[in-house]
């Protein structure tokens, strides 16, 4: 089964309505071949409907996928260039030329990328593409902040008081920016007007901040979206991020498929999603859906869309924006209203009416949706890349996990760093959060640092619980210790020098997790995914098949007693000290990747390195803490820096990093240049310190 299947064999589907047999005529399709102008996971998640609906599929793909599982589940697949997307995904003269040579009369952009790009969607109408998505005009409406909040004011739909600008010259400059923070007051948010998902905002709360506010704001948004064009909004620090999803079709018909409760976010970005919200009742959802509608119809809409609101403790709510697109976030909505929504966008874009009446529109039971992240959130959530080890999603009643990934497959810094979704479902809201919570930690992945172990954590916490979290919540609620990166226990160190043992006998001809040899086996192993690296001198006495009595344990006063009780893939099943558990575990690059409790940990063994090789604070040495693109080196060789001037900027999977220079001193030495693709660990920038350690 394709990754990403909605569930339709329930009693939550319209007995008359059914994705995969229309009930109208008029569904008769005008396109035979859908091209995903996509990747990932969301490619396969469209490739699910499309094959469903009987239309064949064709996939693209970068230098750097070849191999990727959407390809592979692809009827065809044509290569568009070098991975960074602005050389393959984003060029849309390459994606017209593939669709034109393996005949694709239709085009899904996916959500990212182009789909909420109007000149895309006039290249597919120019090309006699059909665009699975609104009309060009209504995606110009809503691409520009400033104007579709112009445009909302003027429906009369609520808007979130601040300043959009108005046309004329001079109306967006910083002087008259500053001149309008101080009416509407802090703290406030400067926003991006071309983009989303978070790129280009700043959030300011204090007056002396809002200069540098803007700059920063206006050079993420230039690099991002090609316009430096920004504004202003009053920042709701207590409100909830609530969003309706809409559908409209061709023929005057506009309807809202209930809302998502997306306030827990972290850098802007959504991390839980669940449907419907606990602080939306039905006469709350009545007027959010009846705004959303008339927003929809104000613009001329045509397909999925989800417009966006700020919910305030009053019950007040106010437009943010219109996503011209399906969301990320679109499976809850699937599983409490029994529909799929990409058969839907199908069905419209061959110009059928939509099937059902806003009056037929039900809800039933609760959906949580948790993004897997290739992310360290022990470290400011900075973007990981690697490759992936073990994959194994979880299955099970009320349980869905959306991905796009493969034993082997590499994680690279030039996408998104969501690699997967965990979605369940249940009868109310509690036993939803408890199958996710199941299904996060009976889903594997192994390889690449993720966030799984924050999620659940996010899932177990008294607000979270409570459904009362805003979008304060990862800032305020969640506390330190949920943000300290996880410690490495002594049953951790046991079990690796357990395994870590097998592996090396299984390397030299034994016959893997069975011992042999020796009855001892000494060993020196360093671990990473800890806050600081952490070496210890082990010795693995074996006492019969799979099973030892570890000394030299960190944290244990005396040697602890491990056995491998079953090992299927990477699920293994240990006894630590008379207790029997289930742990993750796999080798990969040299290295022991193990999961315990949710929480990642990678073994290796000590291996001597050279000085220049060994990172050390206050060193002056700047490195790559992740793989990506520098974007800049804003200091010169020979200059004085002081601990915080910022001497690096790097991207990652579309999010910026700053580096500072750490030390006090004289810069000796620029490593590499703007522009260049490094990977974690590159040094970029040398300091002499005034103070040399």
């Amino acid at each position: 089964m394709i990754p990403g299947a909605p569930r339709f064999a329930d009693p939550r589907v319209d007995a008359d309505f059914h994705p995969q047999a229309p009930r109208s005529e008029s569904a008769m399709p005008t396109f035979t071949t859908v091209l995903i102008a996509n990747r990932g996971e969301i490619a396969c998640r469209i490739l699910r409907s499309v094959h469903a609906l009987g239309y064949r599929s064709v996939a693209v793909y970068s230098e750097a996928e070849e191999g990727a599982l959407h390809v592979r589940l692809a009827d065809r697949a044509v290569c568009i260039g070098p991975p960074p997307v602005r050389e393959s995904y984003l060029v849309i003269e390459r994606l017209i030329d593939a669709a034109r040579r393996t005949g694709a009369d239709a085009i899904h952009p996916g959500y990212g990328f182009l789909s909420e790009n109007e000149a895309f969607a006039e290249a597919c109408a120019a090309a006699g593409i059909v665009f699975i998505g609104p009309p060009p005009p209504a995606i110009r409406a809503m691409g520009n902040k400033a104007q579709a909040k112009i445009r909302m004011i003027a429906a009369g739909v609520p808007c979130v008081p601040g300043y959009q600008g108005d046309g004329s010259p001079g109306s967006g400059d910083d002087a008259r920016l500053l001149a309008e923070a101080e009416r509407i007051g802090l703290p406030l948010l400067v926003k991006a007007a071309a983009g989303g998902g978070g790129r280009g905002m700043r959030l300011v709360q204090e007056t002396g901040s809002l200069a540098a506010a803007l700059r920063s704001a206006r050079a993420e948004a230039l690099s991002a979206f090609g316009s430096d064009e920004v504004i202003l909004e009053r920042a709701l620090t207590e409100a909830r991020h609530v969003e309706l999803q809409v559908f409209a079709d061709a023929h005057g018909h506009t309807l809202h498929l209930g809302e998502r409760e997306c306030s827990v976010q972290r850098r802007h970005q959504k991390i839980i999603e669940e449907a419907p919200s606990p602080a939306v009742d039905p006469a709350l959802r009545a007027r959010m859906g009846a705004a959303a509608v008339q927003a929809a119809a104000a613009i001329g809409y045509v397909g999925a869309g989800t417009v966006e609101f700020l919910l305030d403790r009053d019950g007040s709510f106010y437009f943010l924006e219109m996503n011209t697109r399906l969301q990320v976030e679109h499976p809850v909505t699937e599983e409490v209203t029994g529909l799929d929504l990409v058969a839907l966008q199908l069905r419209v874009a061959a110009g059928a009416p939509l099937p059902i009446t806003q009056d037929e529109v039900t809800l039933r039971g609760h959906a949580i949706e948790a993004r897997l992240y290739a992310e360290d959130p022990y470290a400011g959530f900075l973007p990981q890349s690697g490759t992936v080890g073990a994959w194994s999603p979880a299955t099970g009643e009320g349980v869905r996990v959306d991905h796009g990934l493969a034993p082997g497959q590499p994680i690279t810094p030039h996408y998104d760093p969501m690699v997967a979704k965990v979605i369940a479902w249940g009868e109310d809201r509690e036993e939803a959060r408890r199958r996710l919570d199941r299904a996060l930690a009976e889903t594997v992945l192994l390889g690449p640092t993720h966030n799984k172990r924050l999620l659940q954590d996010i899932l177990a916490h008294p607000v979270f619980v409570a459904g009362d979290a805003t979008t304060r919540f990862i800032d305020r609620d969640l506390g330190a210790a949920a943000l300290a990166r996880p410690a490495l226990t002594a049953a951790a160190w046991a079990l690796a020098g357990l395994l870590w043992a097998l592996h090396g006998r299984s390397e030299r001809g034994g016959d893997g997790w069975r011992s042999a040899g020796d009855p001892s086996f000494p060993l020196a192993l360093i671990a990473a995914g800890v806050e600081a690296g952490a070496e210890a001198a082990l010795s693995v006495c074996f006492t019969g098949e799979a099973r030892a009595r570890i000394s030299g344990v960190p944290g244990a006063s005396a040697p602890i007693e491990a056995a491998i009780l079953e090992a299927a893939g990477p699920r293994i099943r240990v006894r630590v000290d008379g207790i029997d558990r289930t742990i993750h575990g796999a080798t990969l690059e040299g290295a022991l990747h193990l999961e315990i409790d949710g929480a990642s940990f990678r073994f290796a063994e000590v291996v001597p390195r050279g000085a220049d090789d060994e990172p050390r604070p206050g060193d002056g040495k700047v490195r790559a803490p992740t793989g990506g693109r520098l974007l800049a080196l804003p200091i010169e060789v020979g200059a004085r820096v002081e601990p915080t001037t910022i001497v690096a900027v790097l991207e990652s999977m579309k999010i910026e990093t700053s580096m500072s220079a750490g030390v006090a001193g004289i810069v000796e030495h620029r490593h590499l240049e703007p522009g260049a693709q490094v990977k974690a660990g590159a040094l970029l920038v040398t300091i002499t310190p005034d103070d040399p350690t």
